[in-house]
């Protein structure tokens, strides 16, 4: 028996200094760092085939690529890994494909962090996998305040843009201009749902009213609106201005018609919930010339971002949007908080993010908000030029004027308990 225990005791004590020797039993990062597999994995999931595509879709893979490039030439051999790699999928716009990839992609392509998820309704389901997964999620391109209210979680920050935003700043600026009558087109999902009820609160805190309100499918696939737009100038009173919110292919269909049926000749005008650089270049400025909308970052806004989108530009053939601008600055942000921490362990990777002020190519005056993870930062009035007066290709729009971070965005939401 003594025999026996001594056996055991050499062959535990061996095992134990060869698990020293390997370092605790599994791979660590050069740099002492406890990277788990020595790697670090960013996904990009979102539309890469539909009406999202050119807003984000492929070219955010390029922003997310650009950014690693730009963290591993700052730290070089003192970053906490140099092997780090995107995966990315198509979630097609549709929420069952949305909780199935994310799934795959944090298990099967051992992604840390998920990033963009246009849609709202596919937006709400990857949330729910990243706080079931335990793995950090910024969503991007979609606009629903779900995500920083009931939908809030631990893992889930909502960095570029919401509904509120873009309704207090075109909703409530238009109202105050003069249009005082809205007829509100809407898509018939969560970010349309939304986007409805953020402009009617907004227009009407402006001292304006919805006389009508429809909702249209979506997707749309026949791309047909013209049921509603023939419909507008018949509603009693008349509507001042049609607020289609529409995004991507979809507003662009909108808008052509719009035009076609030249209701701004009836004295209807336009407002656009969402719009984004790609759409002006599809339609033209003159389809668009005077409308204003509410931006989240404008390619030639200043130096500082004229410089990444012409890196952009070289790398892709197009000037980046608002999504492709926050894809990088997500992306930077997480691998400095990983640096930061030491880790990629998603619960120290995110003390390391909750509070944190930022200044960087995509957020001005930003921060992340412990409270309900929303990010912050200054937002803007845009106004589409005419064609006469664009002078340069990409540059269609003129700023109006800055709307202050603090007041872009709305307070933290009691429903949201992190």
């Amino acid at each position: 028996m003594t025999t026996s225990r001594f056996r055991i005791s050499a062959v535990l004590a061996a095992t134990a200094l060869l698990a020293a020797a390997c370092g605790g039993g599994g791979p660590k990062a050069d740099s002492g760092a406890k990277i788990s597999d020595n790697k670090i994995v960013l996904g990009v999931l979102n539309d890469q085939s539909g009406a999202y595509a050119q807003l984000s879709g492929k070219n955010s893979v390029k922003a997310v690529e650009l950014a690693i490039a730009d963290f591993k030439a700052k730290y070089g051999d003192k970053a906490v890994t140099t092997d780090i790699s995107v995966e990315t999928a198509d979630h097609q716009n549709k929420p069952d494909i949305a909780n199935t990839k994310a799934a795959e992609l944090y298990d099967r392509k051992a992604v840390d962090v998920m990033l963009d998820v246009p849609t709202s309704s596919a937006a709400e389901k990857v949330a729910d996998v990243a706080k079931e997964k335990k793995k950090l999620y910024f969503n991007i391109s979609a606009a629903t305040t779900t995500l920083t209210g009931a939908k809030c979680n631990k893992y889930t920050f909502h960095y570029a843009y919401d509904t509120y935003m873009l309704a207090n700043g075109t909703g409530k600026s238009t109202t105050e201009q003069g249009a005082k009558n809205w007829y509100v087109l809407y898509p018939n999902y969560q970010f349309g749902q939304d986007m409805e009820k953020s402009f009617s609160a907004a227009i009407s805190a402006a001292g304006g009213s919805v006389v009508a309100r429809d909702a249209a499918p979506f997707p749309n696939t026949s791309g047909d609106y013209s049921t509603y737009l023939l419909k507008a100038p018949t509603l009693n009173p008349k509507p001042d201005v049609l607020g289609t919110m529409q995004a991507g292919a979809e507003l662009v269909n909108v808008v052509k018609q719009y035009n076609e049926f030249k209701l701004r000749d009836k004295g209807i005008g336009l407002a656009v919930g969402l719009m984004f650089l790609t759409d002006i270049h599809s339609l033209t400025p003159d389809a668009l010339a005077g409308t204003t909308y509410t931006d989240a970052w404008y390619w030639n806004f200043d130096a500082q971002n004229r410089a990444f989108a012409d890196r952009f530009l070289a790398a892709t053939g197009v000037r980046p949007t608002f999504a492709h601008a926050a894809n990088y600055s997500a992306a930077m942000q997480y691998l400095e908080a990983v640096q930061a921490a030491g880790t990629d362990n998603a619960d120290e990777v995110i003390r390391q993010l909750e509070g944190k002020s930022i200044n960087d190519v995509f957020l001005r005056n930003g921060k992340i908000r412990a409270e309900d993870h929303r990010v912050i930062h200054d937002a803007y009035l845009a106004q589409v030029k005419a064609g006469k007066d664009v002078t340069e290709a990409w540059d269609y729009v003129k700023i109006l004027k800055t709307i202050p971070a603090a007041e872009a965005f709305r307070a933290p939401s009691p429903d949201c308990h992190l």
